[in-house]
């Protein structure tokens, strides 16, 4: 199963699951990623989650077949397809319940809107955080200046969104993009514990959540709206791609 879905202690556990692709977003495992959201929604016993990927690598980012040349970008399946994936990670960050990510190896691409999707980050002291959009030839998609504004403010959202700056590690944390930078094998304990804090009052970290939620929502134009808006840009820029991978 490309998501594998634990409960403990009243912290979920979604682990994303697709080592062949270093853990791409595809279209099955995104359909699989919202059916977990939903269930743990639906289980009124959990009161945090954690988000992994397996295998010591967080996400590659979305499929990149999905990139493909030969695919119409504004056709229906495509348009569909990628809708999906977008849906995917934003149905982590609706979650009914207190979210963080464990991130190690690496968050790329999508990977990093999946990542910046929960609540806090902990993150590998040697993992490495690459938006990369631009460095294939891709608009960035997703709400991903939407997501990284908010989280680490807009110098942080430019280098990385408009500039294809990685950061790695402690300079991670140093970014505004996590909360803590352990070593690799701690990173997923030390979630775990920190959701664990939450997980102790289900009923009361479900309302708090909503309410920080609120309080502290993202700046300029909503989350949804970003997506959208951002989707005629980076059909564009693929449409280009492929047209010049012809040539």
């Amino acid at each position: 199963m490309p998501i594998d879905l634990d409960r403990r202690d009243g912290v979920a556990t979604i682990t994303v699951a697709n080592p062949k692709l270093r853990n791409a977003l595809d279209v099955g495992l995104a359909r699989d990623l919202i059916a977990a959201c939903d269930e743990i929604d639906g289980d009124d016993t959990v009161g945090a989650a954690v988000v992994r990927g397996a295998e010591g690598t967080f996400c590659s980012g979305a499929d990149r077949s999905l990139l493909d040349a030969d695919v119409d970008q504004a056709g229906d399946e495509q348009y569909t397809a990628m809708g999906l994936i977008y849906r995917s990670f934003h149905r982590v960050g609706q979650l009914a319940v207190p979210t963080i990510s464990a991130v190690r190896g690496a968050a790329v691409g999508a990977g990093v809107n999946l990542m910046l999707a929960t609540d806090l980050r902990v993150v590998a002291d040697d993992a490495k955080v690459l938006a990369g959009f631009l460095r294939i030839g891709v608009h960035p998609g997703g709400g991903f200046f939407t997501l990284a504004a908010r989280t680490a403010g807009r110098e942080t959202a430019s280098a990385m969104g408009l500039f294809s700056e990685a950061v790695s590690g402690e300079a991670v944390v140093a970014a505004g993009l996590a909360w803590r930078a352990v070593p690799d094998g701690e990173v997923e304990d030390v979630a775990f514990e920190l959701a664990a804090r939450a997980a102790a009052d289900p009923a009361l970290a479900r309302a708090t959540v909503e309410t920080f939620r609120r309080e502290l929502g993202p700046p300029g134009i909503g989350w949804d709206a970003a997506i959208n808006f951002e989707r005629p840009a980076q059909m564009w820029s693929l449409t280009r791609r492929a047209a010049a991978s012809r040539s």
